[in-house]
Parts: structure tokens; C-alpha cells; sequence
């Protein structure tokens, strides 16, 4: 890779901000967090077996060492589903890479090119391209030069765009599995985990046996699988392929680091695998629709919480259709009719 083209951070305002945040949507934020408050998620859809932590030690705009070799800046959009906000990770000293540049908020890339300044950016990695996580990716290639790293979601075939996906997002660097980059002193390994999204990659930092771990495993809550991108069958497997891996920690990319991550991970799954027991019950008791087993499951749910809930039940009925343990009275959507499995 030609180092030259890579520029190295100066301080300074971006004037990037102001040309194409409206293009990503970016809005003024809710009220800061202060340090170390809790952010309580109406989503959560936990159950007792996972041992989620929500309380994190933070503050806005600072660059903190979360691992040797590694910091974090945690942006400044707070919500249900982003907790206290998207984590950004800088790798290495020097020369660095930037996994998951986040939401084209001013305040967080000013915050980034202040915590990278003298330094130089060799790779912009991107877990996956939802709103949160990718877009001031481009901001940060225009900064500094590095290439784009990260993969394509899977073609809609509608031709419809992917929910909540940065619809303009080209990748320099189109990873798979097992891809590799690497700069002075750290090297990152890609691991494919489609499920909660089909261009959804995970990253394990060889120097520490650390897994960024996106929003495929969160330390704080669950993982929305949202269809038709977002898929229960690949997000299984994904899950099982975590467990059969030794990493000693997880980096996620919401929520504090998970620092027992293979008990974590099980349980991740258990709570799966436990909720399609439970949508098998309300098949045989007569609850037949997603709108009714929603209502019956997640009795702890505010009802503006229905709406993503569906759509989880909505990924575990594609999957238990696809596995002939329910029966569907055609193509699988949120108004469709279920059925215990034929016996015949």
C-alpha cells in the first residue's frame, strides 16, 4: 500500500462536516451523558441468563485506553439501540487504524481528528453499514487518505436500499473472511458474522487476542436481527462460530468491553434458542401472529417498543419456517398466519 498518499492529522476544524453531514441525516443530539451515567434501553428483550452490564465509565469526547494499544471515543447518539453511544476504536500508536468512524455527528469527528492528531491513519475499517457505524467514514478518507475497509450488504432483491444502511457506502478494501491488515506494532484479522446484518464483520486484534466485536455481541443488551438484510440462521452460526474461537475479550461496538466473552457468547445463544421455545408454546396455545406472540413475550415492553420486537419475532419465524418447525400460510411477513409444524 502506498504510504505516501496517507496524510498525517493536524489540528484544526473540519470544514468535511459542514459540506456532507446533511447527505447521512445528522440531526442535533439529545443531552449529553455525563461520565459514568446509566443509560437505561426501553429494547431490552434480555433474558436472566446473560450477564449484561449497562453501566459504563465514559465521557464524551475523550480518546480512553480501553486495552493495550487500543482507545476509545464514544459518539454522541444515545438511544434505545446505541446505548450511550457508537464506540470508535483507534488501534495502534502511530500508525493507526479506525474501526467503525460512526454517525456524521460534528462534535464526534472533531473529537476523532483531535485524538488522532500526529498520528497517521493506514486503514478506516467498518464492521457494517448502518447509520451508526459507517458514514463518517468517507470524512475520514477525505481527512487523511487511508482506505475504506469493510464489505458490500448482500443485493436487496427488490432492489430496494437496506434498512438503515449508508446506501453510498465502496469499500477501498473489500474484505471476507479471514482478510487481513496490519500496520506497526497490530495486526487485524476479519472474521464474517452476518446475521444482524449480511456485511457484518468482526475483527480480531492478533496483539492481545481481542475481538472488536461490532454489534454482533454487545455487552449491554441484545442484537436486533432485523429482515429481510438482518438473518436468524446466519446469525446463529455466527454466534457458534465466536464459541469455538479463544479471544479474551470483546470490544463491542456499543456498551463496555465483554471480558469473559465465551460464557457470554453461549448465553447469547441460549436466549435464542429459548425464544423460539417460547414462539413454539404460543403456535400450540393458538397465538398464531407476530402482532399477538409480541404482546404474549414481551409483557416487559413499553408498546413503542413493539415495532423492533416484531421484527426480531419476525427473523426467528423465517428461521423456524425455514427449519419446518412452523408452518406459514405463504411468503413469511409481519401479517402472516403460523401454525404448529405439519405432522404429516
Amino acid at each position: 500500500m502506498d504510504q505516501g498518499r496517507h496524510r498525517r492529522i493536524t489540528a484544526g476544524r473540519s470544514e468535511y462536516f459542514v459540506r456532507v453531514a446533511h447527505r447521512h441525516g445528522n440531526r442535533a443530539g439529545p443531552a449529553p451523558l455525563r461520565s459514568s451515567q446509566k443509560m437505561e434501553s426501553d429494547h431490552v428483550m434480555s433474558s436472566a441468563e446473560i450477564p449484561f452490564r449497562k453501566e459504563m465509565p465514559f465521557e464524551y469526547g475523550a480518546a480512553a485506553e480501553v486495552a493495550p494499544g487500543v482507545r476509545r471515543i464514544i459518539a454522541e447518539n444515545p438511544s434505545s439501540f446505541t446505548h450511550v453511544g457508537t464506540n470508535t476504536y483507534v488501534v495502534g500508536k502511530g500508525e493507526v487504524a479506525v474501526i467503525d468512524p460512526g454517525p456524521m455527528i460534528e462534535e464526534h469527528v472533531e473529537n476523532i481528528k483531535a485524538a488522532l492528531e500526529g498520528e497517521t491513519v493506514t486503514h478506516i475499517v467498518v464492521t457494517h453499514t448502518h447509520m451508526d457505524h459507517s458514514p463518517a467514514s468517507d470524512w475520514l478518507k477525505e481527512l487523511t487518505g487511508a482506505p475504506i475497509v469493510g464489505a458490500l450488504p448482500r443485493p436487496q432483491g427488490d432492489g430496494k436500499a437496506v434498512e438503515a444502511s449508508q446506501e453510498n457506502f465502496v469499500p477501498d478494501i473489500e474484505i471476507s473472511d479471514g482478510s487481513e491488515i496490519s500496520g506497526p506494532g497490530w495486526t487485524l484479522d476479519a472474521v464474517f458474522t452476518p446475521g444482524h446484518m449480511s456485511n457484518h464483520h468482526c475483527f480480531r486484534l492478533r496483539e492481545g487476542n481481542i475481538l472488536f466485536s461490532g454489534d454482533h455481541v454487545m455487552g449491554w443488551n441484545t442484537t436486533i436481527v432485523s429482515p429481510p438484510d438482518g438473518n436468524m440462521r446466519e446469525y446463529l452460526d455466527s454466534l457458534r462460530v465466536c464459541i469455538a474461537r479463544d479471544e479474551v475479550m470483546y470490544l463491542p461496538g456499543h456498551g463496555p468491553e465483554i471480558k469473559k466473552p465465551a460464557p457470554f457468547v453461549r448465553a447469547y445463544l441460549n436466549h435464542r434458542m429459548m425464544r423460539e421455545g417460547e414462539i413454539a408454546k404460543c403456535l400450540e396455545s393458538g397465538t398464531t401472529t407476530i402482532a399477538e406472540m409480541v404482546r404474549r413475550m414481551y409483557t416487559h415492553l413499553p408498546e413503542k417498543m413493539y415495532g423492533p420486537a416484531s421484527r426480531s419475532v419476525l427473523a426467528h419465524m423465517e428461521h423456524m419456517v425455514e427449519t419446518n418447525r412452523a408452518d406459514c400460510d405463504g411468503p413469511v411477513t409481519l401479517d402472516s398466519v403460523f401454525a404448529p409444524p405439519s405432522r404429516n
